[in-house]
């Protein structure tokens, strides 16, 4: 199956997708207030895109395709915090709460080192989740 890419990112307390995958002819960008609502919108935006076009690949018109997600840090965080707090990353991954507030507002953009360790305190608060029974 063909897969879309697509960027998402925090923006002003909802999330922000673009795609501008060349297989599109054009951008296409969708917010919502969730992460799911936000993938039923690009979904949708894409199918109106689409529909206007001739010159679309068939799979795209009809909707047969992934979406292959980039998350911001500020978007992985605020997923994130749908199963921790902020306090609890900043204490495995050893960065500051103040400064994950800034990643997670996006006031801030983490280096990729700093992204790193918070997908590492990520995965290390899953694995210490899931030993739970």
């Amino acid at each position: 199956m063909e897969k879309i890419k697509i960027k998402v990112n925090w923006c002003d307390k909802n999330y922000a997708a673009v795609s501008d995958d060349e297989r599109l002819h054009g951008v296409v960008i969708a917010t919502a207030g969730s992460y799911d609502e936000l993938l039923v919108e690009v979904r949708r935006a894409i199918a109106e895109h689409a529909g206007d076009m001739e010159e679309v690949a068939p799979w795209v018109k009809a909707g047969e395709y992934g979406l292959d997600v980039d998350l911001g840090a500020a978007a992985l965080i605020r997923l994130a915090e749908n199963y921790t707090s902020l306090k609890i990353i900043s204490r495995v991954s050893g960065i500051n709460q103040a400064l994950l507030t800034h990643y997670a507002t996006g006031l801030k953009v983490p280096r990729d080192g700093q992204r790193a360790r918070i997908v590492d305190a990520l995965h290390a608060i899953g694995k210490a989740l899931a030993g739970m029974r």
